[in-house]
């Protein structure tokens, strides 16, 4: 890998207290549901999924759904697809900002309900409709999604993580209600790489966590991926490449991101260029999570810690 722990650790702990609030809440809500939908954020499934989830849905029927797969690479998204399907997991592949896979969705649901259905029409028990969740970590677009499928603004959508308001049901044809939930992260990010995943896809609010540490990753990656996009994105000159810290020094000198003296401004060559031009596309589709990536345990902290 192109990144070293001397780059990504610590990147953030991040778990506002509203968020503890909202790890209750959900598991309140979830023993009133019938189908629980996990929304993962295609670009980093792994990163994305939050343990939380895992032990809040038990039993129930569970539907893993990767979102905003237009801003992944399509071949990792197979991957991703094959790797859950593997651990016996009903997933699916959507972009709810378009409908894309939002009807697969649905009949997904209807038939993972089918026999609590037909349990209910056994015993003579009126039928409701069913009931779902959609659980996922902050602006991985769980009200996108609602709004798509209701066809309407439903509910209130938000661009700062962690910020949907409240929780309602929203009715989605005849047959279904869908319960919107704010996005909940876990309670400690002891995997930094993935704790820097989710600042760059903007899961973690930006004033809380290493900008310089998730940028040297970042950089890193799109290297790595795709080498010669960022050389053709910024006008670089072949003596102009380099490490992180020399691609980023030369990003802002190209794009003017100067302060007095001429020397650049690195913060603002960091957020107001590469990681706007990330989170906007501009670097590609981008998958930061690989399916045969070891997550970064605790013990290579604590050994980083030591050197």
């Amino acid at each position: 890998m192109a990144d070293t722990k001397q780059d990504i650790f610590p990147v953030v702990h991040w778990f506002p207290g509203h968020m503890a609030k909202a790890t209750r809440m959900i598991k309140e809500y979830v023993k009133k549901v019938d189908v629980v939908i996990e929304l993962l954020d295609a670009r980093i499934p792994r990163s994305s999924a939050n343990p939380v989830i895992s032990e809040v849905v038990g039993q129930k029927p569970h539907i893993v759904v990767l979102n905003k797969s237009d801003l992944a690479n399509p071949q990792a998204t197979k991957e991703w697809v094959a790797y859950f399907e593997s651990q016996g997991a009903t997933v699916l592949a959507i972009d709810s900002k378009t409908g894309k896979g939002n009807k697969q969705l649905v009949k997904a649901v209807e038939r993972l309900a089918q026999p609590i259905i037909d349990k209910w029409k056994n015993k003579g028990i009126r039928s409701r409709s069913v009931r779902t969740i959609i659980l996922g970590i902050p602006n991985v677009g769980k009200s996108t999604l609602i709004n798509k499928l209701a066809g309407a603004a439903a509910t209130r959508t938000a661009d700062k993580p962690g910020h949907t308001r409240g929780q309602q049901w929203v009715k989605i044809g005849k047959d279904l209600e869908l319960l919107d939930t704010p996005g909940v992260l876990w309670p400690k990010l002891e995997d930094q790489r993935a704790a820097a995943r989710l600042a760059m896809t903007g899961a973690i609010s930006d004033d809380v966590y290493d900008l310089e540490s998730v940028m040297k990753q970042l950089l890193n990656q799109v290297n790595e991926a795709q080498p010669g996009l960022l050389a053709e994105r910024y006008k670089l000159k072949p003596e102009e490449l380099g490490d992180a810290d020399t691609l980023l020094e030369n990003i802002g000198r190209r794009r003017g991101c100067l302060v007095s003296g001429g020397i650049v401004d690195l913060d603002k060559a960091r957020r107001g260029l590469v990681l706007t031009d990330y989170r906007n596309q501009k670097l590609g589709n981008l998958t930061l999570d690989s399916v045969n990536e070891e997550p970064l345990t605790k013990e290579d902290e604590t050994k980083h810690d030591e050197e």
